[in-house]
């Protein structure tokens, strides 16, 4: 409980040391910015560029669109939005997660398998996601499975996923493999099989190392989700009002930095979920490599 109190305080902290930087650099810098030649090196810091942080929070409860007959406060879209995006980015975890898992059995199991697959995840973590995302989604369309058909969710949730289990699959190797020797010989000398000491040995002594990945994979997939709802215009999710809202940047910042908020804020959540898993696995939290 101490440790998840002081986790709490430490991001709280955080948010107010960048609320107080933001509010800084308006104050200090020039609000045209600086530029040396043809390159600007410091932004502009002018309200049409960097609104107050308290513009942006009083925006959140203004309508979203002026004079409707039926107005929405930004906050609602944004929230609305997120809970969309939650629950693909969820989605992706949980097949990444799976994937991840999966993959470092094997690679755990077969040395050869280790070598020839490693190189190639860490690899596939270079692609621009920009790029995938169309190709996913214009692959997806032509997939039709009896009365089913691909939706545009689904190519969310697979490129939310394809960011989710890299840190999976790579933390359960660690883990994995983390075993002392000695406790490893000691299984064989009590003729359990592989199976046997995957279950009873590596699994639990892998969780110190699946907890943080799985952070690490929840935040990633909120990523993925984002940037697959940009660039494939999906809607319904936060990405979509990312992309309507800069339309406006111009004239309202505060609005697009209202649904950039919403997504940092997002990715907290997506993270913090984690911690139901860390709670259902705590008693292997003293499990050490």
């Amino acid at each position: 409980m101490n440790g998840r109190l002081r986790g709490a305080t430490t991001a709280v902290a955080a948010f107010v040391l960048l609320v107080a930087l933001w509010e800084l650099a308006k104050w200090l810098l020039p609000a045209a910015g600086v530029t040396v030649g043809d390159t600007r090196i410091l932004p502009r810091t002018d309200d049409a560029a960097m609104p107050h942080v308290w513009t942006v929070l009083a925006r959140l409860g203004a309508p979203e669109v002026a004079g409707a007959a039926d107005p929405r406060s930004v906050g609602a879209a944004v929230a609305g939005g997120a809970l969309v995006t939650l629950g693909l980015a969820l989605g992706g975890l949980v097949l990444g997660g799976i994937g991840g898992t999966l993959l470092a059995v094997l690679m755990q199991r077969f040395a050869l398998a280790e070598k020839a697959v490693l190189p190639y995840v860490i690899a596939s973590q270079t692609v621009p996601l920009i790029a995938i995302a169309p190709l996913v989604a214009g692959w997806g369309g032509r997939i039709a499975i009896g009365g089913w058909t691909w939706e545009p969710w689904a190519g969310v949730m697979v490129i939310a996923s394809y960011l989710a289990f890299f840190p999976i699959s790579v933390g359960m190797l660690r883990g994995l493999t983390s075993p002392r020797k000695a406790d490893v010989e000691m299984f064989h000398a009590l003729a359990a099989g592989w199976w046997t000491t995957l279950v009873r040995l590596r699994l639990p002594a892998s969780v110190p190392y699946l907890v943080p990945a799985a952070r690490l994979a929840a935040a990633a997939a909120v990523v993925g989700a984002i940037v697959a709802e940009i660039s494939t215009g999906t809607r319904g999710g936060i990405g979509r009002l990312i992309i309507e809202y800069a339309q406006s940047a111009t004239g309202d910042p505060s609005q697009v930095y209202a649904a950039i908020l919403g997504a940092a804020v997002l990715g907290l959540v997506a993270a913090g979920l984690v911690t139901v898993l860390e709670l259902g696995l705590s008693r292997y939290r003293g499990a050490t490599a």
